[in-house]
């Protein structure tokens, strides 16, 4: 018999509503963004201003606030594809390795004899033995500082590679550790990218991995690629180093183990110092822009229990001695040490602005990038053209939208304009569903939408085929509706179940723009078809019971 439970009707009704409900926001999409803006500003800073109240207050806080983001070729922003310059971490591995091999050479000097790093190649260490009859045990010792390689494709290796000629001991890392620290690096680089993205408050960026040692950037809202490769292009890396010396030469060339770096507030000062750090801003727990004694801007940091413990010992033994606070290369500062300074804390100031210590601040939070990144490609998605995309897509969907109505009302009559309803509430649904998973919507996403539009109307025509059919069997039109929504049923799901297999495989094998295809459309399938399946044969249903018609015209 043709008729639905009454608990079904209150689910179905209220599924719809509920839809409408949380799809609201869209409509008022600037008002719900602004709220949003400032309630997060607000959590963050425990200001309010008169601004930000009325930025918050301009929607109800009873209300969902959930949005369908904009993605940068709608809201415009900026787009970046670097790539890490992975070579440079094996530098860093050797380079670090060299006080503790030289701590233990040295213990062994009666037997190995003088030791002394010799020029190699970059991500080389060469070290040169006095008796190297006694080869066999600076091996022993160089193998000490070498682990198994902890991947599937690494079993069996070691993280060192180590050879020898002659009296040189030469260490590099392995082939297995350079594959598994390449991609402990891509890693690394992809979570301070999103952590400094992050930090100035974007809205959705993309940051995914492309190939071996690419990354894609892209940050809706951002105002141009220049803003963003200056926030990520800086490594900030922020390091303690002994001063050895000072020059007014440029030149000079540094001994071993060395480097020399400008001062920033001297021009044509040059400090001498170690390359061996004594801490380094991976230590760092905290970084806060502040004022200085002289209410100067600086930046107030604090170490972890590890970093200040080294600091401690070393400013311990060498009081009345300079060390070179060291920001990418530049000296910062290079203070006297006049008393132990174990409170794992400190400050740096000099010649900057606020906004430069807040930055600074911002980037030492994030944490360095392991490596240096080169920009491959840059451009910048003006707010004008992503305007213009997101009017062209309103265009398309509502065209799309009126076409596909009319069609079903001249073929289908009153059934047709049931399936218009029934399509309406499918856009809520979809737009319901999307801002509460905090989707982002680009204009392959619109495209999705556009679709979905054309394919939610099929279960309704093998619906209406399907009673029209059964109408000239001569039955009853309740029992024609009736049959005509249970033999559909099949063909309906199965031509959306291979629909929903393509999408899952868009999603799985695609990126960027083609999961976000995928997404619409995967959310669409399952509105259209509980729209065509419920929502029209309730609709349908209850104009029955009110008209109880004769016969029917499909």
């Amino acid at each position: 018999m043709l008729q639905i439970d009454r608990w079904k009707r209150v689910l179905i009704f209220g599924i719809c509503l509920l839809g409408l409900f949380y799809a609201l926001p869209n409509a008022f999409y600037a008002r719900v963004e602004a709220h949003n803006d400032a309630v997060a500003r607000i959590e963050a800073t425990g200001v309010e201003t008169p601004e930000l109240v009325a930025a918050r207050d301009g929607w109800p806080s009873w209300m969902p606030s959930n949005l369908v983001n904009l993605g940068l070729d709608l809201r415009g922003g900026a787009h970046l594809l670097g790539e890490v310059q992975v070579t440079q971490v094996y530098k860093t591995r050797v380079d670090a390795l060299w006080p503790e091999l030289r701590t233990a050479l040295a213990a062994e000097r009666d037997t190995v004899g003088a030791i002394r790093r010799v020029e190699a190649p970059e991500g080389v260490l060469s070290v040169e033995i006095g008796n190297a009859d006694q080869m066999p045990r600076a091996i022993e010792i160089a193998r000490g500082f070498s682990d198994p390689v902890t991947t599937l494709t690494g079993a069996g290796q070691q993280s060192l590679a180590i050879a020898t000629q002659g009296a040189t001991l030469t260490i590099q890392l392995s082939d297995a550790e350079k594959a598994v620290t390449d991609d402990r690096t891509i890693q690394q680089s992809l979570e301070i990218v999103r952590r400094r993205v992050d930090e100035v408050g974007t809205r959705e960026p993309t940051i995914m991995r492309q190939g071996e040692d690419r990354i894609l950037i892209q940050v809706p809202g951002i105002g141009s690629a220049t803003e963003l490769k200056e926030l990520i292009g800086t490594t900030a890396q922020l390091t303690f180093n002994p001063v050895l010396g000072t020059t007014g030469d440029a030149e000079a060339q540094p001994g071993l183990g060395q480097f020399i770096a400008p001062s920033i507030d001297q021009e044509g000062v040059y400090y001498i110092l170690e390359d061996s750090p004594v801490v380094t801003g991976e230590d760092l727990v905290d970084a806060m822009p502040g004022s200085d004694e002289n209410g100067q801007p600086s930046v107030n940091f604090r170490f972890n229990p590890t970093g200040a413990r080294a600091f401690g010992s070393y400013t311990s033994q060498n009081i009345g001695q300079p060390f070179a606070i060291v920001l990418d290369d530049e000296v910062i500062s290079a203070p006297v040490i006049r008393s132990a300074i174990t409170t794992g804390s400190g400050q740096i100031s000099g010649s900057m602005n606020f906004d430069q210590a807040n930055q600074l601040s911002v980037l030492l939070r994030a944490g360095a990038l392991p490596a240096e990144m080169t920009f491959l490609e840059e451009r910048t998605v003006g707010p004008e053209l992503g305007q213009d995309s997101v009017d062209a897509g309103k265009v398309a969907a509502g065209v799309g939208f009126v076409a596909v109505v009319m069609l079903m009302i001249l073929s289908y009559g009153r059934f047709g304009v049931f399936a218009a309803v029934a399509l309406t509430f499918n856009m809520v649904l979809l737009f319901a569903v999307l801002s509460l998973i905090g989707a982002t919507l680009t204009l392959p996403g619109i495209a999705g939408i556009v679709l979905t539009i054309g394919m939610a109307v099929d279960a309704n025509v093998l619906v209406f085929e399907r009673i029209r059919e059964e109408l000239r069997t001569a039955r009853g039109p309740a029992r024609a509706i009736e049959l005509g929504y249970e033999k559909a049923m099949s063909a309906i799901v199965d031509a959306n179940i291979t629909t929903l297999i393509v999408a899952a495989i868009l999603f799985v094998l695609g990126s960027g723009p083609v999961k976000g295809f995928a997404v619409t459309l995967t959310i669409g399938i399952v509105t259209s078809v509980f729209t065509a399946l419920f929502v029209t044969r309730l609709i349908t249903i209850m104009w029955f019971e009110r008209a109880r018609p004769k016969q029917i015209e499909v």
